[in-house]
């Protein structure tokens, strides 16, 4: 076992990005920092910490931060079981797509106590990947089956309209939504790895076809770009739902939406001392989200 002193120091310094930075955290000398890591690394046999601006983990010591954020996590489970005091905020990462984030995510996390959260931002057909790498101690994803020592849990899908301004609608779609004017038609994507114009097309059209389209990595700003005018693009029902009812944005195509479903998957180690964290997720999912007709 390694010294908690030590793990702790190392994950501070990753958290804060610099030595100076955990070294007012933890109210102690940077040279006193330095030491601590370069002991623990002197002890593994290996560079922990890339320093730099921001000082970064390797691959090892991310998965010694790992271990050091689960010992945490289960020695707070601890003291609650036995009402022992429990001072220090236990920190934990998790992986969430941009569009929950944004829309459902945050005040489930605001009802959990003694936590600390750590966010990656990854889309929901990617974001199992950090759980498979041991990365993240949980994640909402779009994979249903669970990940290798992970439990699944399904929240309902999230809803998307194809919406886009009613200035954009006529310069673009006022002979019909078609395989010419989506290829002429200005799209919102949000990054390389987003999908969702493009399987929504392709259930439209039976196809896939090339998309000219803006990169946009902001879940807000796709519906303001879609109310300016600069393209069409999925957006989150519960964000665009009142705009589409004042009129500000119209649907491409009137009462066609695409479902993405969505899943908790959490490490079984922390599944326990998560165990508030998971009810919460589940609350506020099933209020946002859509249940699925084989949801429980």
């Amino acid at each position: 076992m390694y010294d908690p002193t030590l793990l702790a120091t190392l994950s501070t310094v990753a958290r804060c990005g610099s030595f100076d930075l955990a070294a007012a955290q933890l109210s102690i000398t940077q040279s006193a920092v330095s030491q601590r890591i370069k002991t623990l690394e002197d002890r593994v046999g290996t560079v922990l910490i890339e320093r730099g601006t921001p000082s970064l983990p390797t691959a090892a010591g991310a998965r010694l931060i790992r271990h050091a954020d689960e010992v945490s996590l289960l020695e707070q489970q601890l003291a609650r079981d036995m009402a022992l005091t429990q001072t220090q905020s236990a920190p934990v990462r998790i992986a969430v797509n941009a569009d929950s984030l944004d829309t459902w995510v945050l005040p489930a996390l605001a009802k959990c106590e003694g936590l600390l959260f750590d966010l990656v931002v990854d889309d929901q057909d990617h974001s199992a990947r950090w759980l498979r790498q041991g990365d993240v101690a949980a994640a909402i994803t779009s994979r249903a089956d669970p990940i290798q020592g992970c439990d699944s849990v399904p929240l309902g899908a999230l809803r998307y309209r194809a919406t886009a301004s009613p200035a954009f609608m006529a310069r673009y779609f006022a002979d019909g939504v078609t395989e010419t004017t989506l290829r002429a038609a200005p799209a919102l994507t949000y990054s390389r790895r987003d999908r969702l114009q493009q399987d929504w097309v392709a259930r439209q059209l039976g196809k896939r076809v090339p998309l000219a389209t803006n990169l946009l990595p902001s879940t807000v700003g796709f519906v303001t770009a879609s109310l300016l005018g600069l393209g069409w693009g999925m957006n989150p029902e519960p964000l665009v739902r009142g705009l589409l009812d004042e009129g500000q944005l119209i649907e491409v195509i009137e009462g066609v939406a695409l479902e993405t479903p969505l899943y908790w998957q959490i490490s079984r180690i922390t599944a326990k001392p998560l165990k508030e964290l998971t009810k919460n997720i589940q609350d506020a999912a099933s209020t946002a989200l859509i249940r699925q007709q084989n949801q429980p």
